[in-house]
């Protein structure tokens, strides 16, 4: 459920949806699945259109993978040759279902050099280095340049980017509100842990709703 305390409870009026890692190799099919990933883009697609419609701000957050600048985890993995999210690849594109009409394909040179890319009217593509959507970004000066207090996290894979997004966002003071259907790989556990940083969680739906 979504935070009450007063300090943590969402500002609708003021909130941005962050889609995080929803790209056509993290989903099945793709060069690196995440198990229920397909799942869950149907529900981050509507809960998109649910922002566009309320007019409030999106960004979706990518990965692109090049050279070196690359988590330590998987830079074996990447030495190797596998062809997970290549800039400029079909695999690195954010899921079609999530973006509006006439979106542009991603473009990977203003995206690696710290450029927000414009999707559509108050819709922006980012990337972001390593697992957390606000390490080395310019996402936390971005949204409050929006005029944000509160961000709905969505996306691709709770264990890893969704979770260092709701961490990195709730040390910089955001309201922050884990979007519960609409994150693959989470569970009611991952959400329990979210409420013990003043995270609240609700499914999309409702989300939807509220910002009504």
């Amino acid at each position: 459920m979504t935070a009450t305390d007063p300090w943590t409870r969402p500002e609708w009026d003021r909130a941005a949806l962050l889609t995080i890692d929803t790209q056509v190799d993290f989903i099945e099919g793709g060069a690196s699945p995440v198990p229920g990933t397909a799942a869950v883009v149907p529900v981050v697609g509507a809960l998109a259109a649910a922002f566009r419609r309320a007019g409030r701000p999106i960004v979706h957050v990518i990965r692109l993978y090049q050279g070196q600048d690359v988590d330590l985890a998987r830079r074996t993995l990447l030495d190797g040759g596998a062809p997970i999210v290549r800039p400029g690849s079909p695999g690195s594109q954010i899921a079609p279902a999530l973006l509006p009409p006439g979106a542009p394909e991603l473009d990977a040179p203003k995206l690696l050099a710290g450029e927000f890319q414009p999707l559509g009217p108050g819709e922006w593509a980012m990337w972001k280095p390593r697992w957390g959507a606000f390490h080395r970004t310019g996402l936390e000066a971005f949204l409050r340049e929006q005029g944000v207090s509160t961000v709905v996290v969505a996306g691709c894979n709770f264990p890893n980017c969704p979770r260092a997004a709701i961490i990195g966002a709730s040390e910089r003071d955001f309201r922050v509100v884990a979007a519960a259907d609409a994150i693959s790989g989470v569970d009611e556990r991952h959400l329990a842990e979210a409420a013990r940083l003043g995270a609240g969680s609700a499914p999309a739906g409702a989300i939807a709703e509220s910002l009504r």
